[in-house]
């Protein structure tokens, strides 16, 4: 009965009701609750499966000599199938990442996850979303995996050959990729590592350039990256290290369609870091589209949450995604 009343709370609320601890309990049972309420949300339009597969080594090991140091990591996923999908013809898929530093697939809360989802169901796409290296609701070994701006890209594009090998209805010419935030992030990673393996791409509020924006956040923020198990220096004791994580500095490299919004209120990623990407790759010559929404209610969630200027957004980037993804 306790279980039955926790899972009538709001997800936001369920936060505080469970404290956080350092061995990340709480966070794997507020996991669990969620992964039901998918299942639960979509099960109507969608076959919802959690699945594991493999990414690159950890880039960090406590103990580099300890047994099973410098394995392949297990990583995890949500796959969402449309019930209605003609498995005997070929269809597109996408790669939705989401946002965070550290965080994990949402349904509820800001991030609006099932009904971004449930949309992207309903105009046909199968769905793969994974909890790369770093997310939430694994326990702390998998939490302290994350490299920020490294090789957590390579958990999500290792995400593409999955969904491609198990399915073969999907078509490998026409997989998308999108996310917003940390999530966009990795979108722009991913395509500048990848140019070839993605149709098309949209990142929503991406964190675009770390060097900027560990000079605006806090020092609590700061000391997230500075870890041993993160980048492990500041931005003072090694400035590279940030510039390589950073998207702005392969603007030259984008050979994808590819769409990015931002906004001039976003309390997280701060306009500046979507300029410096936009700047850099009309800098470099390159053709994409943009769009910096002036003062748009919401702030760093704007066109994630369920308002019409938040629909009417998300109706013009699924319109960008099917014209290169649907043809």
């Amino acid at each position: 009965m306790r279980f039955a009343f926790l899972v009538l709370l709001p997800f936001s609320l369920l936060a505080q009701v469970l404290p956080a601890g350092p061995d990340h309990r709480s966070d794997q049972f507020l996991k669990s609750i969620d992964d039901y309420m998918w299942h639960l949300k979509l099960s109507d339009i969608a076959v919802v499966d959690q699945v594991s597969y493999i990414s690159t080594p950890p880039h960090f090991e406590a103990n580099s000599t300890a047994q099973g140091a410098g394995n392949p990591m297990i990583v995890y996923a949500y796959t969402f199938i449309p019930k209605n999908l003609d498995r005997t013809k070929k269809h597109p898929s996408l790669v939705y990442v989401h946002g965070g530093v550290h965080s994990n697939l949402q349904s509820g809360g800001s991030s609006n996850g099932i009904h971004i989802v449930r949309e992207l169901l309903e105009l046909g796409y199968a769905v793969i979303a994974p909890d790369y290296r770093g997310s939430t609701g694994y326990g702390a070994n998998y939490y302290n995996r994350i490299a920020y701006g490294g090789r957590e890209n390579d958990a999500v594009h290792a995400a593409r050959a999955w969904f491609l090998e198990k399915y073969a209805f999907l078509d490998p010419a026409k997989v998308g990729i999108l996310g917003w935030s940390h999530g966009g992030m990795i979108t722009l990673m991913t395509i500048f590592q990848h140019p070839k393996d993605y149709a098309v791409a949209y990142a929503g509020v991406p964190v675009s350039d770390l060097v900027a924006r560990l000079g605006y956040k806090s020092e609590t923020y700061r000391k997230i990256f500075s870890a041993k198990s993160h980048i492990g220096k500041t931005v003072d004791e090694d400035v590279h290290a940030y510039l390589k994580r950073s998207p702005f500095t392969y603007a030259a490299k984008l050979d994808t369609p590819l769409w990015i919004d931002g906004n001039t209120i976003d309390e997280d990623v701060n306009v500046l870091e979507v300029r410096r990407m936009i700047d850099a790759l009309t800098a470099a010559g390159k053709k994409f589209e943009s769009k910096i929404w002036e003062a748009a209610p919401g702030g760093h969630h704007f066109n994630r949450i369920d308002t019409k200027l938040a629909r009417d957004s998300r109706a013009e980037i699924w319109q960008y995604l099917g014209q290169h993804l649907k043809r």
